[in-house]
């Protein structure tokens, strides 16, 4: 079921009025609707699939209940791998079965077609297990190093695991900030309910306006870039970067806000990205869940950068090549993790990998404004040219995009097949920047004037955006689904 169908719009008002009517005095009947909610949305897409999730679900709450029982290190040690093994097997085998073995055939055996059809699998792959294996294998490793205790109920813990608004698209959820939510009583909160749907309205414009608009453009040029000129080429990654921001960040503000709703906060996703003074600012921004999973269970674990320089080098280079091995089961995502490392190291080796926590493009004297200006234009631009491996479907193509965006660079004025007009989206997009840059304060609060006339024209603004833009007929699902 996807956020942005007529389905999910029948479906979350009547969750939502069934849930409260059920009432906080009624933990556990509120807890096990929210679960059936949960799994009826996720089967909505393929109910075969919620054997998985309930396995999963099993697994990490047996594990974290024997290691919490454990005096002995090496048998808690033990148990912890069989968290790991079945976790990382589940996500191995449904994501990257087929990459290992198409790799393995065309790297040392000469008959690679026929091969290749003898052992390849028609594997259908579960929307969300990148996100909810991540989330059950915290739970294990939290508990392993003695910095969450077990819940003792099931239940409560189930629903964690498959709590609809993140459950196929993150934030991937630490239990030690959702799970004493779903454990303890909620009440409804009118200021938190507002607050939600603002962010919800906020989401599906960014999705439905940005995003699906600008994808139509994106789709032409990727699929008939050998056709289009250079600048067209640069065109396509602009548009595109927007597109994938539009498009996660709009679920991320979707999912936050329909957590709003039951009286859930999520963590934040994403914090104004496309902002960022340089590559390290942009991963503190931009899929904060992910990226601080890695560093909390990968980056330190390896020794972090508290060890020798090469040994700090070393742990960057496997984190952002597992991060983008992560997205996707292609070179291609492999490729665009090493692009982000390279770009980070420089950062890193001038130790300005924190030089901008805590502050915000503009805030400084207009000097400084103007050099963070320049400085945010290189990080988009280089981080824009990553997404060429991002969005194209195999190395060779992503390598052909970036050798025709460079080498048959001249200007001319992209037509869309059925006619869009490139100025129109321009606009929109210039409109758009403006408009984050004046909300950059507070990602969770997307209209913050205090003038009630200026929110209800930002208001009639988004919805007029949305009537406009929507069509049932082609409606796209979310990016990150496919991860």
């Amino acid at each position: 079921m996807l956020f942005n169908s007529l389905a999910y719009f029948i479906f979350l008002p009547v969750v939502f009025c069934v849930y409260w009517l059920i009432g906080s005095k009624r933990l556990k009947a509120q807890n096990f609707f929210l679960l059936l909610a949960s799994y009826t949305f996720y089967g909505w897409w393929d109910f075969r699939f919620l054997s998985l999730i309930f396995l999963s679900t099993l697994v990490d709450f047996v594990v974290g209940r024997k290691m919490a029982a454990l005096e002995n290190r090496k048998i808690k040690w033990q148990w912890l791998w069989v968290s790991i093994l079945f976790n990382l097997s589940m996500l191995g085998f449904f994501k990257y079965y087929n990459f290992f073995v198409d790799s393995f055939i065309a790297s040392f055996l000469s008959d690679n077609a026929c091969t290749s059809t003898v052992w390849s699998l028609n594997i259908i792959l579960p929307v969300g297990i990148s996100f909810y294996t991540f989330q059950t294998l915290s739970y294990s490793l939290d508990i392993y190093k003695n910095k969450l205790k077990p819940t003792r109920d099931f239940l409560a813990f189930a629903t964690f695991v498959s709590f609809f608004p993140q459950l196929v698209a993150g934030p991937i959820e630490r239990a030690k900030n959702l799970l004493p939510q779903i454990t303890s009583g909620r009440t409804f909160n009118y200021i938190q309910a507002l607050s939600g749907t603002k962010l919800i309205l906020w989401g599906l414009f960014k999705k439905v306006v940005i995003a699906d608009s600008l994808a139509l453009m994106v789709d032409d040029i990727f699929l008939n870039f050998q056709d289009y000129s250079g600048s067209t080429l640069a065109l396509g990654l602009l548009f595109f970067s927007f597109q994938i921001y539009g498009d996660f960040s709009g679920y991320t503000d979707i999912a936050i806000g329909t957590a709003k709703l039951f009286g859930i906060e999520l963590m934040s996703n994403f914090k104004f990205p496309y902002f960022s003074r340089n590559i390290s600012e942009f991963w503190q921004r931009w899929h904060v869940s992910l990226s601080t999973w890695f560093r909390d269970y990968l980056y330190i674990p390896l020794g972090g950068s508290k060890s020798k320089k090469t040994i700090a080098l070393r742990n960057i280079f496997i984190v952002f090549l597992v991060s983008g091995f992560w997205h996707g089961a292609n070179w291609t995502f492999i490729i665009w993790g090493g692009i982000h490392a390279c770009l980070y190291i420089p950062v890193f080796l001038l130790a300005r990998n924190r030089s901008y926590v805590g502050s915000q493009l503009g805030d400084g004297p207009w000097l400084e404004n103007i050099r963070d200006l320049v400085m945010v234009l290189i990080t988009f631009i280089l981080v824009t040219l990553s997404w060429a491996y991002f969005r194209a479907e195999t190395l060779g193509l992503a390598n052909e995009y970036i050798w025709s965006l460079f080498n048959n660079f001249y200007f001319e004025w992209y037509q869309h097949p059925n006619g869009y007009r490139m100025l129109d989206y321009f606009v929109l997009l210039l409109v758009f920047l403006i408009y984050e840059f004046v909300i950059r304060k507070n990602e969770r609060n997307p209209v913050p004037f205090s003038s009630r006339w200026v929110r209800l024209g930002v208001y009639t603004l988004m919805i007029l955006g949305l009537l406009l833009f929507y069509d049932s007929n082609t409606n796209l699902s979310f990016i990150y689904f496919q991860f």
